[in-house]
């Protein structure tokens, strides 16, 4: 069971969420909180949260920076209609590990917590690359960051939003050998998720915003 805590200042939207949320046997909304501080002290020990990104007292960049840093277990999806990049870029770089649009039907809702509470893929890698987009260019300055070739492909591929079968498939070799340089990866960067290993990567140039465009 994935226990979900819902962080919105709108009740009707938490309630919305909690009626798509209840579809489904693995999910359980444990909590529910009306403003960030709410979020950070209902949040810390669920396995997931949904963060509104503009919320009273505490905003959701604020709150989940806290969170993390309070509960790193627990994982932050931010609630965004993407009509502010930077709002969402920056509850990315401050821990989130992704982001969901606020409309969104129930089955890629349910989806989206799977996802992030599974830590295997990053959530819409195509938004993550459109919100990096114009950051290209101004990314901050670079740092030695000693990955191996392939450790720097497995990256590619994980901001692709590749899981691990999906790049042991592309790259030839094992699962366990994919899990292990994922690991590394996430060890040399300082990230603590694969969503924030991409983020890094867009900041740090070590991929480009265009990699893997049609």
């Amino acid at each position: 069971m994935i226990r979900v805590v819902l962080a919105d200042d709108e009740k009707l939207i938490r309630s919305g969420w909690s009626t798509m949320l209840s579809l489904h046997d693995d999910l359980e909304v444990v909590g529910e909180a009306a403003d960030g501080h709410e979020a950070v002290e209902v949040g810390a020990g669920a396995d997931v949260v949904l963060m509104d990104v503009r919320m009273p007292r505490l905003d959701g960049l604020a709150a989940t920076q806290e969170l993390a840093r309070r509960s790193p277990a627990t994982r932050v999806i931010v609630v965004t209609t993407f009509e502010n990049d930077q709002l969402v870029w920056g509850a990315l770089r401050a821990g989130a590990a992704g982001y969901v649009l606020k409309r969104s039907p129930a089955g890629e809702l349910a989806d989206a917590v799977r996802l992030v509470h599974s830590r295997d893929a990053v959530l819409f890698p195509d938004a993550l690359r459109r919100i990096a987009s114009p950051r290209h260019g101004t990314a901050r300055p670079r740092v030695p960051v000693e990955l191996t070739p392939r450790e720097l492909d497995v990256l590619r591929h994980i901001v692709l939003g590749q899981n691990n079968t999906e790049i042991a498939a592309t790259l030839y070799v094992s699962k366990e050998t994919v899990k292990t340089h994922v690991g590394n990866v996430l060890d040399k960067l300082g990230a603590r998720d694969r969503t924030q290993a991409a983020v890094l990567a867009y900041e740090l140039g070590l991929v480009f915003a265009g990699i893997g465009r049609r």
